[in-house]
């Protein structure tokens, strides 16, 4: 229900090189997009969309497309997640909240992708909408009171998420409000996440909103329409993803690694998280090819640096060095290299000193307008000019 676009001419091509690919399934010229993200602190990184609709509440696909897509995409698992409450669709299809994964199931599990079954409980604002994923019946959300879905969910084991915080269409400054009730689910323990990036937006405050309540963060595509109408990777684009660190790839895993707060979103070119995940991610990410430098007077000497995860890192200097001019901004692709370059402003100094360079990577935020810092350790022999 959040975003209702019909590109009417591209939608109609998207719809029908998508249905055919329903009716045959993966081709042997079908290509899966690799999303080069690590595995860091022994789990592995897992790309997940938790938040996905078909015609079976407000969307323009049929179930077993959406596993196809997101085979395509790279993801290692994701949930379809149609409304409860409305259903545009209802005098064409049958109304069974449990028939989009049933009839999905088939479709992941060829792709070896793990499909969770969810539900999106639908409410006016507050408690706005939710996301219940791990549930074990849809059906028994259907009620009149909202607390009566969520403890419905809640009971069923479910893991539940408040979708859009932000969204237009029920915070019409676009910025996300807390209210008594969301103060009320997050103390019965009935909410444990957020989405911190729906569809093309970041809600700032809501990533503040984790850090400081403890919440899992959310990025995910509240996808509606076939997907290569959203995010085309032909054009450099992707799916906003949330990245699970778990111990594999089944449900369990992943519900526990949930639990745990073991994510990081992955938007456009932003990794959002928490430092206790950014940190490892870019360590594992990036090589530095030697730490030890010579500067001869006001001479310079070079660092290589190589990226060798599938995002840019977009680097900030984060301070001074005593007698050393460094780099004001430094890109590094992804999967190449680029040199950092290390000048002296001495030429009277005869010494050798452990210096750390001092960055921030500011497309990896650890919090609304902060980018990851990260040291790069050298150590550096001056010598002197000879008078």
């Amino acid at each position: 229900m959040k975003r209702l676009k019909l590109k009417w001419v591209s939608w109609g091509i998207a719809l029908a090189l998508v249905a055919g690919t329903a009716a045959s399934g993966i081709c042997q010229d079908q290509v899966r997009e690799i999303i080069r993200i690590p595995d860091i602190l022994g789990y592995k990184a897992l790309k997940c969309d938790f938040h996905i609709h078909t015609v079976f509440s407000d969307g323009n696909v049929w179930p077993t497309v959406r596993p196809m897509e997101a085979w395509m995409n790279g993801l290692d698992a994701l949930s379809i997640t149609d409304h409860i409450e409305y259903l545009p669709h209802k005098d064409d299809l049958k109304i069974d909240f449990n028939r989009s994964f049933e009839i999905a199931q088939s479709s992941a599990d060829g792709l070896r992708l793990t499909l969770i079954r969810g539900a999106e409980i639908t409410r006016d604002m507050p408690p706005g909408h939710i996301n219940a994923i791990f549930t074990t019946d849809n059906n028994a959300l259907d009620t009149k009171e909202w607390r009566d879905a969520v403890k419905a969910a809640y009971d069923q084991g479910a893991f539940l998420f408040w979708n859009h915080p932000g969204w237009t269409g029920q915070q019409p400054d676009g910025i996300a409000k807390w209210y008594d009730e969301h103060t009320e689910l997050v103390e019965k323990g009935w909410i444990q996440g957020i989405e911190v990036v729906n569809s093309v937006e970041y809600y700032p405050e809501v990533h503040q909103w984790c850090l400081d309540k403890k919440l899992t963060m959310f990025g995910n595509s509240d996808v509606h329409d076939p997907i290569l109408m959203d995010y085309n990777p032909a054009r450099g684009a992707h799916r906003p993803m949330t990245i699970v660190f778990a111990k594999d790839n089944s449900a369990s895993a992943i519900k526990e690694a949930l639990l745990d707060r073991r994510t990081v979103v992955y938007f456009q070119n932003w990794l959002i998280g928490e430092e206790r995940f950014l940190d490892p991610i870019f360590a594992q990410s990036v090589e530095q090819d030697r730490t030890q430098l010579t500067l001869r007077g006001k001479g310079r000497s070079t660092i290589q640096l190589s990226n060798h995860a599938g995002l840019d890192f977009e680097l900030a200097l984060d301070g001074e060095v005593p007698d050393l001019s460094l780099p004001e901004s430094l890109v590094i692709p992804a999967g190449k290299a680029v040199m950092l370059t290390v000048r002296s402003t001495t030429e009277t100094v005869n010494e050798t000193r452990t210096v750390e360079l001092p960055y921030r990577v500011t497309n990896l935020k650890v919090r609304p307008n902060e980018g990851l810092p990260v040291r790069f350790k050298a150590e550096i022999t001056f010598v002197a000019k000879k008078s």
